[in-house]
């Protein structure tokens, strides 16, 4: 692996378990055992290198996303199960750049070409959800119509947007298996009045992987 490439995966790294405000250059440089100079090679500072991993992070994130979007609705792949696979997909994307969720409002303040990337993201997320439960109301898997499904798509977003955060407050040392699944499986939640009989078995099915899991966990 190249320098340059280990100075980002190293910074993520980093970034996610110590914390972006608290992981200096010299932090990065001393995991790596490189001089300061050699880091400063590459990027003459650590605004450089955050920059440079977001640009990853919305390369790979609004690929991912635009997934169900461009899907024709009439390749009936609207089941709940489909879904929960898609969503957890995107959850561990989000995951392994989850050091920009946990800071995010002091990253949007500090980078203005991060924040427009970010809402660029977030109209994206909104927007296939929007394709994930228009999907599922054309196959019959869920009975929501006009102001309540934007509604739950707007709360499906938030809660994606923000789950890190949510549960980083709530629980320091979880598995990232656990805060992944429970995740997911908070999206569904929303979902679930909606659902039909034969649905709400997959999705009682994953409320007792998640006990399972919780309980592995402990």
């Amino acid at each position: 692996m190249k320098t340059r490439d280990r100075i980002l995966h190293t910074s993520l790294a980093l970034f996610n378990e110590e914390g972006e405000a608290d992981t200096t250059t010299i932090d990065i440089a001393n995991e790596m055992d490189i001089s300061p100079g050699n880091l400063y090679y590459h990027f003459k500072g650590k605004d450089q290198i955050i920059a440079e991993l977001f640009q990853q992070y919305e390369l790979g994130m609004s690929h991912t996303l635009t997934a169900p979007i461009e899907r024709p609705l009439s390749t009936g792949r609207g089941s709940a199960e489909d879904n929960w696979y898609y969503l957890y997909v995107v959850m561990e994307e989000m995951y392994q750049y989850r050091f920009l969720y946990h800071n995010l409002d002091n990253i949007l303040q500090r980078y203005s070409s991060i924040k427009r990337g970010f809402k660029r993201l977030i109209q994206l997320k909104r927007a296939a959800l929007y394709a994930i439960c228009q999907a599922l109301l054309q196959q019959d898997v869920i009975d929501a119509r006009d102001q309540q499904l934007l509604g739950l798509v707007d709360n499906m977003t938030l809660n994606l947007t923000f789950w890190f955060n949510y549960e980083a407050l709530l629980h320091d040392n979880r598995s990232p298996q656990v805060t992944i699944h429970q995740g997911v499986l908070q999206l569904l939640t929303m979902v679930a009045p909606y659902l039909g009989d034969d649905e709400l078995s997959f999705y009682r099915e994953c409320e007792d992987t998640y006990i399972e899991m919780l309980a592995g966990d402990n």
